[in-house]
């Protein structure tokens, strides 16, 4: 491949994901390859991957969240790397007490139903948080107390949070990790004793076959050996949705590469809070 060769990378459009699609994007920039990226939701990103109008992705969260979009067409693409662990939840404020709010179950209790924000704010539709949260209103019975899911944007979510926190509210945040929202607020994770909300995925790069057959082989190496890992995908993500840099700016921020290749794989499965 000439440095002329063109790379055509589909972001899904949430923030953390352009965070770990800047480390991509830097790799390659450092390599000579041009990219051009678009940003689309969930189900729309993937299909164009099967249509052929982009030929890498950043990033599927497999095997739970976005298989359903991406096996029909794995075969004719190649699972890069993996670039964090992440995993879905419903969340609360820390100062919601433990012992009245730990398990999903308990927010049908009296105490908890009484307190309670009754919308749980989501986002878009085609996001596994969103799949799995529709299932947790039916499974754990909660449209009986008064609970509802609701699809919106992902500024609507965050939104929502941070007024409730501000209030001094109880409410319910259907989250995940990596997420900015952590660098600021200390978030307790309600448990799931009916595994509705899947298990810890990997977030992966994926790219056509074709594609990584024509890039520079020391792009290629560096690609599969990058793991920023949650905890720095979280940083970056603040980085491009508080402090407002550009996702490649902020990748730009991380450890030398050298010491993300040194990384790789030796990051531990998330540590899931009680």
């Amino acid at each position: 491949m000439t440095t002329q060769t063109e790379v055509r990378l589909v972001t899904i459009d949430l923030s953390f994901h352009r965070a770990a699609s800047g480390v991509d994007r830097s790799i390659l920039a450092d390599h000579g390859v041009p990219v051009t990226e678009t940003v689309a939701p969930h189900e729309k990103a993937f299909e164009q991957l099967r249509d052929g109008s982009a030929d890498m992705l950043c990033s599927a969260w497999l095997p739970d969240s976005h298989g359903v979009y991406f096996a029909p067409m794995a075969d004719e693409f190649e699972k890069v790397t993996v670039l964090y662990r992440p995993y879905a939840y419903w969340g609360v404020p820390d100062y919601v007490p433990g012992d009245v709010v730990s398990t999903i179950h308990d927010l049908r209790k009296p105490e908890a139903v009484v307190r309670m924000e009754k919308r749980i704010q989501g986002i878009g539709p085609g996001a596994g948080i969103s799949r799995f949260s529709r299932t947790a209103i039916t499974q754990y019975a909660l449209a009986e107390s008064g609970y509802y899911f609701e699809n919106g944007t992902l500024e609507d979510c965050v939104d929502a949070y941070e007024e409730a926190v501000r209030l001094g509210k109880w409410i319910v945040v259907p989250l995940w990790k990596p997420q900015f929202l952590h660098e600021k607020y200390t978030i307790r994770q309600l448990k799931d004793p009916l595994g509705v909300m899947g298990g810890a995925d990997e977030a992966t790069l994926v790219a056509r076959h074709s594609l990584m057959q024509q890039l520079p082989v020391n792009a290629v190496f560096e690609l599969r050996s990058t793991y920023p890992g949650n905890e720095e995908v979280s940083r970056l993500d603040y980085l491009i949705s508080r402090d407002e840099l550009d996702p490649l700016d902020a990748a730009r921020t991380l450890p030398r590469r050298v010491t993300l290749i040194a990384w790789v794989r030796k990051s531990p499965s998330p540590q899931f809070e009680n």
